[in-house]
């Protein structure tokens, strides 16, 4: 059982961890509305506005959800009450066809994008294994780490979704997918996909602190359903190196995922946004940036002779000043005392820089 996890994943030539650029997945999920000419379109349109990945959702309705269970329900809720017709309806319409794959794969190859499914019954483990680089795992299934081991037997790396979970059904998660491969990816999720804003409050993408305590190291990603870029550049500054966000080429139309999901304007505004922001961040290393040192300068103050000094004058805090600019090797103010009480070797002119080598 492998008991420890990577520092990063890789996708063939692609490494996602400290370092490297964020990892942007393209969930087309059922965006493709049955269509599968939809489905190649929004491969390329997701390419072209800067995504690594287009993923899509591998599930048969009658293998995902119980009609009967439903409709027992007595009525849809959440996000599922605008629709306007069954759950079970719903999934069965906007499945992605099996017979799609080889040109989706293909697709995805000429775009030059990753391929990557999320599947939820084992003989799309099957059909996938050969064809992906890593899975994902939603998190409506992180309640299920039988299969959850299934996927992860397979040795790649696994995108592991966390949302409406507790802490103990993500270590459960964690533990499945470790006993297979190290390689795994846990991201930050909130399932609600209205759309709303009240959602902001509860993205809490501070659970990334949470995890990257809980499993030092381990690459860390988001899963989101929020508009607008903000809930993305907070996770990325908090250490999320893969984000996934659903996608369409327009919002307007009718379907489950739509109203949510970001569409090729949107999508290229988020990686630009976001590849800012990583190189803001930078390395955590304090010190004079290159584009700051004529700022040094002009900006630091120098000791400067408040008169013309003599050679031979033993300096004293009379004699000096601290005025702007300072220039390359000028003695600064907090130096001052280094020099106080020794003797000029040369004259200086009234406003002149002090510098070390004038002093015996």
């Amino acid at each position: 059982m492998t008991k420890t996890w990577s520092q990063s994943i890789t996708l063939g030539e692609r490494r996602i961890g400290p370092g490297a650029p964020v990892y942007f997945i393209a969930d087309i999920a059922s965006s493709h509305d049955g269509e599968l000419s939809r489905a190649v379109d929004l491969i390329h349109l997701a390419a072209e506005a800067g995504a690594d990945c287009a993923k899509f959702q591998h599930f048969l309705a009658k293998d995902i959800v119980s009609d009967e269970g439903f409709a027992a329900l007595g009525g849809q809720s959440a996000h599922q009450a605008q629709w306007k017709a069954s759950v079970y309806e719903v999934f069965e319409k906007y499945q992605t066809p099996r017979d799609w794959t080889q040109t989706l794969v293909e697709t995805c190859r000429q775009a030059g994008i990753d391929y990557m499914t999320t599947p939820y019954d084992t003989a799309a483990l099957d059909l996938m294994a050969p064809l992906v680089k890593a899975w994902k795992i939603g998190s409506g299934d992180l309640g299920w780490p039988q299969f959850i081991e299934a996927v992860a037997a397979y040795e790649k790396p696994v995108f592991v979704a966390t949302g409406a979970a507790t802490m103990d059904d993500v270590r459960r998660a964690v533990a499945a997918v470790l006993a297979h491969t190290p390689n795994l990816c846990l991201m930050q999720c909130n399932t609600n996909y209205t759309g709303s804003a009240a959602n902001f409050a509860h993205v809490n993408l501070q659970v990334l602190s949470t995890y990257a305590r809980e499993y030092p190291g381990m690459v860390l990603g988001l899963s989101d359903h929020t508009a607008g870029h903000a809930t993305v550049l907070g996770a990325i500054a908090l250490g999320a190196r893969a984000v996934e966000k659903h996608f369409t080429d327009d919002n307007s139309r009718e379907g489950p995922d739509h109203g949510f999901s970001m569409n090729p304007q949107s999508w290229r505004d988020m990686v630009e946004r976001a590849r800012e922001l990583e190189l803001a961040l930078g390395d955590g290393v304090k010190r004079i940036e290159d584009n700051e040192r004529d700022a040094f300068v002009v900006q630091r103050r120098a000791v400067r002779a408040r008169t013309d000094l003599p050679a031979g004058t033993v300096l004293g805090a009379e004699h000096v000043e601290m005025l702007r600019p300072c220039p390359p090797g000028a003695l600064q103010p907090w130096q001052l005392d280094t020099v106080l009480g020794r003797t000029l070797t040369c004259a200086l002119d009234k406003g002149a820089a002090l510098r070390a080598e004038q002093f015996a």
